[in-house]
């Protein structure tokens, strides 16, 4: 059996966006990081169970966006399929 060391190179760390959704605007980013940081936004985001979704291609497309700016229209649908299934395991439906 091989062990494995814990050490990542600067593609291999870990990533985590926040968005902040109200219901009638867009989506905002509200953090974003990698590394330590990723590790903190999702303790944060367990620690409040806040539902999360693991796809590294919509992070960095979601981590080029500035902090307090609305997600871009081109991603309305990927970010709407996410919210539904969201609220969905939280047996709750938008207003």
């Amino acid at each position: 059996m091989q062990s494995q060391e814990n050490t990542f190179s600067d593609q291999e760390l870990s990533q985590a966006v926040a968005l902040f959704y109200d219901g009638e605007t867009a989506p905002q980013v509200t953090a974003k990081g990698s590394g330590i940081s990723a590790d903190e936004i999702i303790a944060v985001a367990r620690e409040h169970k806040v539902p999360m979704c693991e796809n590294p291609e919509l992070i960095k497309l979601l981590s080029q966006i500035e902090l307090g700016d609305h997600i871009p229209e081109s991603l309305y649908l990927c970010i709407a399929q996410i919210l539904a299934f969201a609220y969905d395991l939280q047996g709750k439906s938008p207003n």
